[in-house]
This record gives C-alpha cells, sequence and structure tokens, in this order.
C-alpha cells in the first residue's frame, strides 16, 4: 500500500509540475517564476493536507526527490514543451486532479477519519495547489469561477466513488484506479462539454 501511495504521489507531483510551469509560461513568467508556480501546484495541496491532518513532516520535506523532480521536470517543461495547445494543458492538470484526490481521501481512511473527510480531504487535495496556482497567477482561482467547467465537482464524485469501492473491500489498486480515472475522465468531459454548475 505503502509503494502505491508513493508512485502516486510521484506521477501527481510530475502531472502537477508540468501544469504548472506551462501555466507560468502561458503568464510571460521567467524561469524562476515557472518553478514557484510549479512548486505551488505540485505540494499546495498535499502540504494543507498534511497540515489538516497533523502529517508531519509534510510529505516533500521527508522525501527530497520530490523537489528534484519537480525542478527537472519545471525545467525541461519550460524550455523544451514549446507550442503546446491550451487545450492539451488539462490533460496533466486532471491528472494531477485525480491522484492528488485519492491520495488525500486514502491518507485520511489511514487515519480512520469518516467518509465525509476523507472526501473532504481528497477535494482539498486536489484543488488547493490550483488556488494558490491562481492566485500567485494574480487571478480568481478557475474552480471557484461560475463560468469554469465542473473541477471540484469531479474531485468529489470521484472520490466517492473511491470511497464506495473501499467499503465493499474492493482491491486497493482497482479501487484508487476507478476513482482516480472517474475524475479524469468527468473533468475532460466537462471541459470538452463545457460543463458547469448551475448559476443563480
Amino acid at each position: 500500500m505503502e509503494n502505491l501511495l508513493f508512485i502516486l504521489t510521484y506521477i501527481a507531483v510530475t502531472a502537477s509540475a508540468i501544469s504548472g510551469a506551462l501555466e507560468a509560461r502561458k503568464h510571460e513568467m521567467d524561469i524562476v517564476g515557472a518553478t514557484t508556480i510549479a512548486f505551488v501546484n505540485a505540494f499546495g495541496g498535499g502540504t494543507m493536507r498534511d497540515l489538516l491532518l497533523g502529517r508531519t513532516p509534510i510529505f516533500w520535506i521527508v522525501d527530497p526527490w520530490f523537489s528534484i523532480i519537480t525542478f527537472v521536470v519545471t525545467l525541461f517543461s519550460f524550455y523544451r514543451l514549446n507550442n503546446i495547445p491550451d487545450k492539451l494543458l488539462i490533460i496533466p492538470d486532471a491528472i494531477g486532479l485525480g491522484l492528488f484526490s485519492i491520495l488525500g481521501a486514502t491518507y485520511s481512511l489511514q487515519l480512520h477519519l469518516s467518509p465525509i473527510v476523507a472526501v473532504l480531504m481528497g477535494v482539498v487535495t486536489g484543488i488547493f495547489g490550483g488556488v494558490l496556482r491562481d492566485l500567485m497567477c494574480n487571478r480568481i482561482p478557475n474552480v471557484f469561477r461560475s463560468s469554469t467547467e465542473l473541477y471540484a465537482t469531479c474531485s468529489f464524485i470521484g472520490t466517492w466513488i473511491f470511497i464506495i469501492l473501499t467499503w465493499f473491500n474492493a482491491n486497493t489498486i482497482i479501487a484508487s484506479t476507478v476513482g482516480a480515472g472517474v475524475i479524469f475522465v468527468l473533468r475532460l468531459l466537462a471541459v470538452r462539454f463545457k460543463m458547469t454548475l448551475p448559476a443563480p
């Protein structure tokens, strides 16, 4: 189980770092800005989760490879991934959203917290890095805008599916894959079909 969590965390951090670096370049930041945004995007949600759950030291402080990978991925993304259409930026972001959401819920369940708290921790882990990224890019976070396609809702639904599968004693790898996959697919469908929450 621990090995699975580490693998998922590495993939989520990598995907989120790519998303952050490309977002920074889109806002015409330099490599320092891109590195900062990438770190915030990759570590923000997990840091908030660990602080709320009392899990210290925070995950990326314990394992320095998270920082090393983020540096390398940021440099590669910033200088080598040229002419990436905006629509493709949604892919690494959706991957990070799915994996981080499942990780947040998993760590909560390990502490024997209630299902609703586990789901909320999943959502916080999935979206908080993006919230900080958008704030540092000087804009209202996408997740809070009525015109933005479903984001936190995808995390909420997929994390509940993961929780329900664990109730039925589903294999951990299968439950995690299905939960993260649902979040990923829902996010892509939301963007494709412009799905938003009802306006007031």
